[in-house]
């Protein structure tokens, strides 16, 4: 059942539960649920927020406090909502229809390709409202605000959708976009979802981030949290997809510059390419290790005007990275970077340690730092995570080794600087230290705070950087020369919008058994609804000793308060079960099982989250459902499909009356039948047209 107002206090406490920002819903961080996700969504609620004194368009509100540093400390509201389906003004998932789950069904033997869900009862909505909203209740409407930082909604059967994620090139002040990502992985995981799909449509200036990051990583953005390829637009498969990628990134930059040899971009492309390979101290040869290597650099850079690296993201003792500096007059320029001594940072922060035992917990950690260093020869750092794992079994307290950890970075313990830094290749946080002996510091120590400053190269500004970034793009990816593959498969990265990510069902070291429950109609359902499926499966969790009985009760209750369609449903038999005795124990690992049962409400409007559903989808380019792109219905067949492959532009309006290329052809059938192919194949030749086979790759 959901929980509502009328069981929570009305008033919120006076003083907020408090949790830090970067360790909150880590493993027992406050909470260690290890039941399904409707389950645990209610422990959350009751442990980990306080109850608002008001509503979101009638759905009870509540507040989680999270607190972060950043030069002075910082509360950050994360609200959760629960929207009741019966009762919400849009009670259908529109995120559903466009990003699609495969299921299969199987009638009179045939197995059939569905894409539709049941109605869930609930969904939640976690959301982090913009920097300049946090002291204000949240208000009506808030559901269809994209400049949320953090907006993701989770379904009561634990599949759900961010919808919007915003650091600070999206308006914040304070948080980045892989802190708030950070936070929204961990809840997620804590939670058990089952999964979580993404729509990356996003941009900066004029660059689609997830071609960008797609050639130069192999993955997009959210592809460091485990997300991967989930349906592409416009008949793109997975297949098409890894075809694009593994093509375009394996440009090599020689054939870049002889292809480039007769057009104008070719001495501004030539300029670019020797000149990262002169700053770079590995060679580069493709074009996905050019901008790789550009991006780190960027991520490296501080911003135009600023004084310093950004700590955040960088290590303020970075050693050269040029062979030669000729190429790069700016890099031979000596930017300082401001250290301070670790007691001194943190007496400065409301913690519950004292300053004594931070300092005893930061010097555990250089010692663990000085040994690994040395059995390393002094090459590299120390990834965080290996860092903390060596460090646990002196300092207990998780709590305490990860508050600590999280000042040291640009500070001075002992005889020590210590560093932080992202690794460009794994992307991992890595530390480093320093002996203050050899290292330069600049005369005129701040006696009053303490600091003193280290001098090191000064990066180019990441603003220049990205110049160099959107100038590869645009010419490279989106405009090269004379080679239509290149193109071709630039377009298939771009028609990828949607990424999912799956936690995968394990039974833990506990006393229960997880179970992924499935409901088989029987035949008198398929002749009423003949678009039945097996649905997704729900987790069940029960003692190891269950019976059949309770196995039943377990698989009714959890279908009863997951779908709208199944509020009366009874189980009446577990497959492969029948002829055990109700009182009996199943031995033997099942991963999964399936009952049927009698009750299913076919009658119900919240069938369906994509609603009756009854349209048909055939298009040109392969399409044979709603992938959210824009579409047009044909007026003979009423068979839709996109726009795009009907010739009609984005920018302009459908027409009042479109007749299909296919019923086009059926009316007039003998004269224009060959000048409708050839129309056809010039409109739509450069997206279906097989790839040349002289290369090696087909993408279709």
């Amino acid at each position: 059942m959901a929980i509502t107002t009328s069981a929570a206090p009305k008033k919120r406490k006076r003083r907020d539960k408090l949790y830090d920002f970067h360790t909150f819903a880590e493993k027992g961080c406050p909470i260690d649920p290890t039941g399904s996700f409707r389950h645990n969504i209610r422990i959350f609620l009751q442990e980990c927020t306080e109850i608002e004194n008001y509503t979101v368009e009638g759905m009870p509100t509540w507040r989680t406090t999270l607190r972060v540093y950043k030069n002075r400390e910082l509360r950050v509201p994360l609200y959760t909502v629960e929207e009741t389906v019966k009762h919400s003004p849009k009670p259908f998932c529109d995120d559903c229809i466009s990003t699609g789950s495969e299921f299969r069904v199987l009638i009179f033997e045939l197995y059939l390709k569905l894409e539709a869900s049941f109605v869930s009862k609930r969904r939640y909505h976690l959301i982090i409202p913009g920097d300049d909203k946090w002291n204000d209740p949240l208000e009506d409407g808030v559901f269809d605000i994209h400049s949320h930082l953090l907006h993701g909604l989770i379904h009561c059967n634990g599949f759900g959708h961010l919808l919007c994620i915003n650091g600070i090139e999206g308006g914040s002040k304070y948080l980045r976009g892989r802190e708030i990502m950070d936070l929204w992985d961990r809840i997620c995981t804590n939670l058990q979802t089952r999964k979580i799909t993404v729509e990356d449509a996003s941009k900066k200036h004029s660059v689609d981030v997830r071609l960008l990051y797609g050639v130069a990583y192999g993955h997009v953005w959210f592809g460091r949290w485990g997300y991967r390829f989930c349906r592409g637009s416009f008949g793109v498969t997975e297949y098409k997809y890894d075809r694009a990628i593994e093509m375009l990134s394996s440009l090599t930059l020689d054939q870049i510059i002889r292809d480039f040899g007769n057009t104008k971009q070719r001495q501004e492309i030539k300029r670019i390419i020797h000149r990262y390979r002169d700053l770079s101290e590995t060679q580069l040869i493709t074009i996905r290790d050019l901008l790789r290597f550009v991006l780190t650099l960027k991520s490296l850079a501080p911003a135009k005007g600023q004084p310093a690296m950004d700590a955040s993201s960088a290590s303020p003792v970075v050693q050269p990275l040029t062979r030669t500096a000729k190429h790069a007059p700016s890099f031979a320029k000596k930017k300082q970077v401001t250290y301070e001594e670790f007691a001194k940072t943190v007496a400065k922060m409301d913690s519950r340690w004292t300053t004594r035992t931070l300092e005893h917990a930061a010097k555990v950690i250089v010692d663990e730092l000085k040994e690994r260093e040395s059995s390393k020869g002094g090459n590299g750092g120390i990834p965080r995570h290996e860092l903390r794992e060596a460090t646990r079994q002196h300092i207990g307290n998780t709590g305490l080794l990860d508050f600590t950890m999280k000042f040291l970075n640009n500070v001075i313990v002992g005889t020590h600087f210590v560093g932080r830094s992202v690794n460009p290749s794994t992307r991992v946080y890595e530390y480093k230290i320093h002996e203050l002996s050899n290292c330069a510091l600049v005369n005129g120590t701040d006696g009053e705070t303490g600091t003193e400053q280290l001098l090191a190269p000064a990066l180019q500004a990441a603003s220049d950087i990205y110049i160099d970034v959107v100038y590869l793009y645009t010419n490279v990816l989106l405009g090269y020369p004379e080679l239509e593959l290149v193109e071709l498969a630039s377009r298939t990265v771009l028609d990828s919008k949607h990424f999912v990510k799956e936690w995968p069902v394990t039974n833990e070291e506990d006393q229960s058994l997880r179970f992924i429950c499935r409901v088989m109609p029987n035949l008198n359902e398929l002749a009423y609804e003949l678009k039945t499926e097996l649905l997704p499966g729900e987790l069940i969790v029960v003692p190891l000793q269950v019976t059949v009985d309770e196995l039943k009760e377990a698989a009714q209750s959890a279908m009863r308060d997951t779908y709208c369609i199944m509020e009366r449903f009874k189980v009446n038999e577990v497959e492969s079960m029948e002829g055990m005795e109700d009182e009996e124990v199943p031995f033997g690992k099942i991963p999964e099982f399936q009952v049927r049962g009698s009750g299913i409400d076919w009658g119900t409007e919240l069938r369906y989250e994509g609603g009756a559903n009854n349209w048909t989808v055939k298009c040109e380019c392969g399409a044979l459902d709603d992938d959210g792109e824009r579409m047009v219905a044909c007026d003979i067949c009423e068979v839709w499909q996109h726009t795009r492959c009907s010739g009609i532009d984005n920018v302009d309006a459908v027409p009042p009356f479109f007749v299909c290329a296919r019923c086009n052809a059926s009316l007039v059938p003998a004269r224009t039948e060959l000048g409708s192919q050839f129309e056809c194949s010039e409109l739509y030749g450069s997206l279906l047209l097989p790839l040349p086979a002289q290369l090696g790759l087909d993408l279709c």
